[in-house]
């Protein structure tokens, strides 16, 4: 089946009621488990990478990956997202290797550290999303800083974070401001900062809603129904993956992540797309240390592999199920990049269109 673009699978999901799990990718063993798992639910499909994972791969081994899991498993749309571009170089390199969505983060400057201001963000997203347009590319925005609300600080990881303490303001989206932005920049999807932060330890608490500001999702879906919403550093840092990685040795702190059911809660609330990173990690370096820990003489790294993509991809169907992606994919018939230009240029595509503008 053809790539699809990020605005369509979104409208489609809104459609339907369902929030999409998007999963990072830096290898084969990855892309192959969660495409197990997609083809093993029927779900739709979000690969999304970012600046580090194409240094760490390459864009010709990446884009050949996709091509590959396209052929693989034909069955399944397959949208290929650029995660936290930070300018316009990068989100139209991926445009021209054949991403169907970037994202363009400009909460932070170009060097993924700094928090930027309202009107920095407001120009070079809005830049991007023209450029982005003209071709049927889709667009995510992010409006707000990630970051713990608990601390006050960001963490970074793959490369991008914010530095240093920040303000209750930067660590929340205002909702107003949101709506204001998606009407003047044109994204198909806002990221929105509401307390969650990459990495691991995001929480010393299982989060509540002093930590974890669920009415800010609330709050912009009023204003904005039609919205798609992304919620980042939304890992779970399940227990028992934490229990796993260290009963094989590893040193893992107690912590906690975003729940199913808040995360659940937000789908209800507009949320379409959910980015997952950490679990995935997790759930194979545990394997790795299991492996290294119960055979010592093992030299073959399939044998290492092999069980980490068999949790993986437990985890990516967990996911696909919790999230209601499941049941979606053959039904979904992918319009083509100069369909969906085409469909900017006539305003079909607008920020408040109905989600049927992209059936």
């Amino acid at each position: 089946m053809a790539r699809i673009t990020l605005r369509q699978l979104l409208d489609d999901a809104a459609e339907h009621g369902y929030g999409v799990p998007a999963f990072n990718i830096n290898n084969m063993e990855q892309v192959l488990a969660i495409m197990n798992a997609a083809a093993a639910v029927d779900a739709p499909v979000i690969l999304q990478a970012s600046r580090g994972a194409r240094s760490y791969a390459g864009d010709i081994m990446l884009t050949k990956m996709v091509e590959a899991a396209e052929a693989m498993y034909p069955q399944i749309p397959i949208c290929l997202h650029q995660d936290h571009g930070n300018d316009e170089t990068t989100c139209l390199s991926a445009i021209q290797i054949g991403f169907t969505s970037v994202m363009m983060d400009g909460s932070l400057k170009a060097d993924m550290k700094t928090p930027a201001d309202y009107d920095y963000n407001l120009d070079i997203t809005r830049r991007v999303t023209e450029m982005a347009h003209r071709v049927g590319v889709s667009v995510e925005g992010e409006l707000g800083v990630l970051g713990s609300l608990e601390t006050g600080e960001g963490e970074a990881e793959d490369g991008h974070g914010a530095e240093g303490k920040l303000s209750h303001d930067q660590l929340l989206t205002d909702p107003d401001s949101a709506v204001a932005f998606v009407r003047d920049t044109g994204v198909d999807a806002l990221a929105i900062a509401m307390g969650t932060s990459h990495g691991a330890y995001k929480f010393s608490r299982k989060p509540d809603g002093d930590i974890l500001a669920m009415h800010v999702i609330r709050a912009i879906n009023e204003r904005m129904p039609g919205l798609h919403m992304v919620m980042h550093g939304s890992s779970s840092v399940p227990q028992d993956l934490q229990e796993a990685f260290n009963a094989a040795g590893g040193e893992m702190p107690q912590t906690w992540g975003v729940p199913i059911e808040e995360i659940q809660t937000g789908i209800k609330y507009g949320v379409r797309k959910v980015n997952i990173d950490t679990d995935c990690r997790l759930a194979m370096a545990a394997q790795f240390r299991r492996v290294a820990t119960e055979k010592r003489a093992e030299f073959d790294p399939r044998k290492f592999l092999q069980p980490a993509m068999a949790a993986l991809e437990a985890l990516c169907r967990e996911r696909f199920e919790a999230f209601g992606t499941a049941g979606h994919a053959t039904r979904i018939r992918p319009v083509p990049l100069a369909g969906m230009a085409k469909r900017y240029a006539n305003g079909s595509l607008a920020p408040r269109a109905a989600v049927a503008a992209a059936a």
